[in-house]
């Protein structure tokens, strides 16, 4: 079977026009038209395009037969679920009224070691009556509440959404004009991305001047200021991050562009794993060398954990992705 038919047969499989397929690959109709009548032959990023698009392989597709034709197309591919316009733009509207929700659960998140660190500074000047385990564990309540803040404001997002989960973890096919829709949505969002990431960036990379200016006074005051402010401007770009790409992410996934490929869906499961395991792993590093029957008992001078943690994290998601790209 040459690949004409294959592409013909396929598209009809799937219940789409020549314009669907067409608008699903980032081609005109007419350019469908050719390769169905096989007057022209697709360039290999199309081809593979369409592999991921129908769910088989590109053998199948290049190879003049295929004995095995009939089972592949209808035994082990199972028809992808079909994503509406009605249900792609309630995601897009759930996830616009989440990004808020999710930058200041992100903000809370970052800032709630400010307290602690603050107040075990202040246990130690005899002007302010607060003993040390008084400030660890003020401290530590207010910690704990913040972070318990964000974490509500993390689920109840999530359950908005919950219906959504499967653009994140499978392939899927969008109705005609949702692709359309999508990327005209976020063509007009670019300009506003692009000065709210770079104000982000600005932010974090400020961050660190807090840290470099107390080194010019010899002083634990100056010093714990830096940090604390140095946590402040970086929770504020994180933030920021995080409010601009929950809407990019929405869209990413019903384009199934960027970090929402079919190839990094199937790998999604192991990094939220190992998120899972690496964070609770230094949570607990964190609380042993502060708190533990050898710590130092002192969270302002601990802090450095969560900057390491933060350094190290970037570069196992960054090992991961290298190893399944090989593989």
């Amino acid at each position: 079977m040459i690949l004409a038919d294959k592409i013909m047969q396929l598209r009809k499989k799937a219940g789409w026009s020549q314009e669907e397929l067409a608008e699903q690959l980032g081609v005109t109709r007419q350019s469908v038209s050719k390769w169905e009548g096989a007057q022209s032959i697709p360039d290999l990023e199309k081809v593979v395009q369409m592999s991921r698009l129908f769910g088989v392989s590109t053998d199948f597709l290049l190879k003049d037969e295929l004995e095995t034709e009939d089972r592949t197309l209808s035994e082990d591919v199972p028809p992808l679920r079909r994503v509406t316009m009605e249900e792609a733009s309630a995601y897009l509207q759930l996830r616009r009224a989440a990004a808020p929700k999710m930058a200041l659960g992100t903000l809370l998140c970052v800032w709630s070691p400010v307290a602690l660190i603050a107040l075990s500074y202040l246990s130690e000047s005899p002007r302010f009556r607060l003993t040390e385990n008084a400030a660890a564990g003020l401290g530590l309540c207010i910690l704990l509440i913040l972070v318990a803040i964000g974490v509500v404001l993390f689920l109840s997002c999530g359950r908005g959404c919950r219906d959504f989960a499967f653009l994140e973890t499978e392939p899927f096919e969008t109705e005609y004009g949702v692709s359309g829709m999508v990327k005209e949505r976020r063509r007009a969002g670019e300009d506003r991305v692009r000065r709210l990431n770079t104000v982000a960036a600005v932010l974090c990379i400020l961050a660190i001047l807090p840290l470099f200016a107390a080194a010019f006074w010899a002083m634990d005051a100056a010093y714990i200021a830096g940090v604390c402010l140095t946590i402040v401007l970086a929770g504020l770009g994180a933030s920021l991050f995080v409010y601009v790409g929950t809407e990019t992410a929405a869209m990413e996934k019903l384009l199934e562009d960027g970090d929402y490929t079919r190839s990094r869906k199937r790998s999604s499961g192991l990094r939220s794993a190992v998120s899972v395991i690496y964070w609770l792993l230094a949570t607990a590093i964190f609380l042993f060398y502060t708190f533990g029957p050898h710590g130092n008992g002192q969270p302002r001078y601990s802090w450095f954990i969560w900057a390491i943690a933060g350094v190290l994290y970037a570069a196992v998601m960054a090992v991961i992705g290298l190893i399944q790209r090989k593989k």
